[in-house]
């Protein structure tokens, strides 16, 4: 029997079959507001419900605690939904298709796009889901971990499937939400002013020595301030430093003490 009732966000809805800690729910709650799901189902939770340990867990995630639905059995939560998986780490005998996070994930987007209900099991922390209770999914999910140690935290088996899910309704599977600013390569006369200032620098310092390699040291140099292409700031950046070199002039022999009083290294 439903104890409440919450209008149903998209995506699909996360249900946790008998958590044991508060905590725990409270960090699937925060998991699952990360990357913008918001439905969270609860079968018999062990501590009972409402848990003020799952709130605080949650930090500002509260308000998917504070919507979660509780179930007293498994076949009620799931009653209303057209898909189902259930993860697992074990391996499981038989028919049910395994798939990976990413090739679930988008199956589950594309049957939320069809206007089909969809939900996501996930088992005890201490063992999983059992059994019967896998056998009531459409397919089982599991993760590429290691074999040797593939137990997952409840918590962490939620955050992965909901990074999938968002990625999945990503343009891009590179895209995110933060995006650094633009900045165009510098124009060719701002990098062969760096070029020029530099050549005025190091000739008063006598860095080209003989004057005969000169020719080739200054396409050496120009070779190398080219490849990373600056852009304009890095350019003013990388002048700035230079013009501190005006401090050195043509009578202050090559070796010569610094003004700091360390010397000059070939």
């Amino acid at each position: 029997m439903t104890r409440t009732e919450n209008k149903r966000p998209g995506g699909p809805a996360i249900i946790l079959v008998e958590p044991q800690l508060g905590e725990n729910i409270g960090m699937v709650a925060r998991a699952m507001a990360n990357f913008g799901l918001g439905e969270l189902r609860l079968v018999n939770p062990r501590d009972g419900w409402p848990n003020e340990k799952a709130v605080a867990a949650a930090s500002r995630a509260d308000y998917v605690v504070s919507a979660a639905k509780l179930f007293d059995t498994l076949d009620e939560a799931v009653a209303d939904l057209n898909y189902v998986l259930a993860t697992t780490a074990r391996e499981r005998d038989g028919f049910k298709p395994v798939l990976g996070p990413v090739d679930a994930t988008a199956e589950l987007r594309q049957r939320c796009g069809g206007d089909q209900k969809t939900g996501i099991m996930f088992g005890r922390e201490r063992f999983g889901l059992y059994n019967e209770e896998i056998a009531r999914a459409d397919a089982i999910v599991t993760f590429p971990v290691n074999p040797d140690y593939a137990s997952l935290n409840i918590a962490q088996a939620v955050l992965l499937m909901a990074y999938e899910w968002m990625k999945s309704g990503l343009e891009h599977t590179s895209q995110t939400a933060f995006e650094g600013p633009e900045f165009p390569p510098a124009e060719r006369h701002q990098l062969q002013g760096l070029v020029d200032h530099l050549d005025a620098a190091l000739s008063a310092r006598g860095y080209f020595r003989p004057p005969s390699k000169k020719p080739k040291m200054l396409d050496s140099l120009q070779a190398v301030l080219t490849r990373p292409g600056f852009t304009e700031p890095e350019i003013r950046v990388l002048r700035g430093i230079v013009a501190s070199l005006d401090r050195f002039t043509p009578d202050r022999p090559r070796g010569a003490s610094a003004p700091d009083g360390e010397g000059d290294k070939d």
